[in-house]
């Protein structure tokens, strides 16, 4: 059994559902091991596009067992509007499980994410308002509601009324909002229950016997590296952990089950919400990067917010690929970078006077600016190119640059939206 896990090296939106899809091919189990409905991956194949926030991206390949493990942030809700969303566009019923210990996003969490960045105005951390850091903080607080808890009515009850009573304070005399009935959420948490039931298993035990038998399990991390709580841009971080390091914990494996870490990274730099991005680029530059990225354009796939821009950042993705233990990069987007005459890459920052390659702490970084190195670019359409030596030599020279800066194997590279286009460089 090889366990793959597929993590993204940078802020997020670096690729990583098209990644993930390509290789649940040749898996039995894709599993989501963190995050919630806050970043969706983007996958286009025979069906049309789609931008998937909750189901494992192995959900088009009906071979393939997805799970949602016990580290994700359930919204059940979510997750239903998106079953009937492949249903209504002809993907067959995929094969699904939820872990029973897997914790539930609450209409509530929702409510004091939007209440809380209202009140911080121009200081809020550009949340997505899907309530991910109020369900983190209650988890860790040890009011959170398992999945296992929707089919003990009274237990369900019991505990809503325990954590309610904390927040009914907050929202009347922080927020000025009326008190919430626990009841009433209790009624509506039951009846999505209902509607999960038959997917909820002991996931956990599923791995665990799927690894003995050396089956190939593929394990999905949300966001980027720098965007770890611990290690990333805090506070302008998520609240769950987006290392490969976590993949085990989240999914219920064990830790030398993950034999290959697969980092993602665009060919150059891209960025949803606040926080130090030292690269950044501005006006037309930025917009007309903007405007070719993608399938259609860089933006976000949960928020719909157009995307921060930037060049290839190789200080950040160096550190990114370090934090994930990356074993092999996938680089996507290459084909975007096609209309420019020269692309510049950051190849240190500069901070106090003093340049280094180092990627230093958040308060640094806002202070740091890049360093750039001008590549040539290679003025032509690669979206026909189906490998590596048949690349135009400029972009094989850009591909190798990077490689060489970042320290680890660019081992695949993304060149358009479509699955086939994918080549492994050898």
């Amino acid at each position: 059994m090889a366990g793959t896990a597929i993590v993204g090296a940078n802020w997020g939106d670096e690729g990583k559902g098209k990644i993930t899809d390509a290789f649940a091919a040749k898996c039995s189990v894709v599993v989501r091991y963190q995050g919630g409905a806050n970043a969706g991956h983007t996958i286009i194949n025979e069906f049309g596009k789609f931008a998937l926030h909750m189901l494992p991206s192995g959900v088009f390949h009906p071979h393939v067992t997805n799970i949602i493990g016990q580290g994700v942030a359930l919204d059940i809700s979510k997750l239903l509007s998106e079953l009937d969303e492949l249903a209504g566009r002809g993907v067959p019923d995929p094969a699904l499980r939820i872990s029973l210990r897997a914790q539930v996003v609450l209409p509530y969490h929702k409510w004091f994410d939007e209440l809380e960045e209202r009140r911080l105005g121009e200081h809020a951390f550009g949340s997505t308002k899907a309530g991910i850091a109020p369900f983190y903080s209650d988890k860790y607080l040890k009011l959170g509601i398992q999945v296992a808890d929707l089919f003990n009515i009274e237990l369900l009850r019991a505990k809503l009324a325990h954590s309610l009573v904390s927040k009914n304070v907050l929202l009347e005399h922080l927020y000025g909002q009326p008190s919430l009935c626990p009841d009433s959420i209790a009624d509506e948490l039951i009846q999505l229950g209902e509607r999960i039931k038959s997917y909820v298993c002991d996931t956990t035990m599923f791995l665990q016997e799927a690894n003995r038998r050396g089956e190939e399990i593929l394990l999905e991390g949300q966001l980027g590296a720098l965007r770890d709580p611990d290690n990333g841009i805090y506070p302008y971080s998520t609240s769950s952990s987006t290392l490969a390091g976590f993949a085990a914990v989240g999914a219920g494996i064990p830790p030398y089950a993950i034999k290959r870490i697969v980092a993602v990274t665009k060919a150059y730099s891209s960025c949803v919400g606040a926080g130090p991005f030292v690269d950044e680029i501005f006006g037309e530059e930025a917009d007309e990067l903007r405007r070719l990225g993608g399938d259609a354009g860089e933006y976000g796939a949960t928020t719909g917010r157009p995307r921060r821009m930037g060049w290839f950042d190789a200080v950040a993705t160096r550190y990114g690929c370090m934090l994930q233990g990356a074993t092999e990069i996938a680089l996507t987007n290459l084909d975007v970078l096609g209309y420019r005459d020269t692309i510049p890459v950051c190849v240190a920052y500069e901070l106090n006077g003093i340049q280094t390659q180092e990627f230093p702490a958040a308060e640094e970084l806002n202070q740091a600016k890049p360093v750039y190195m001008e590549l040539q670019g290679w003025k032509e359409d690669i979206s026909g190119v189906r490998c590596f030596e048949d690349l135009p030599e400029l972009a094989r020279q850009y591909v190798l640059t990077l490689e060489e800066l970042i320290g680890v194997p660019i081992k695949w590279i993304s060149y358009g939206p479509r699955r086939e286009q994918l080549m492994e460089k050898m």
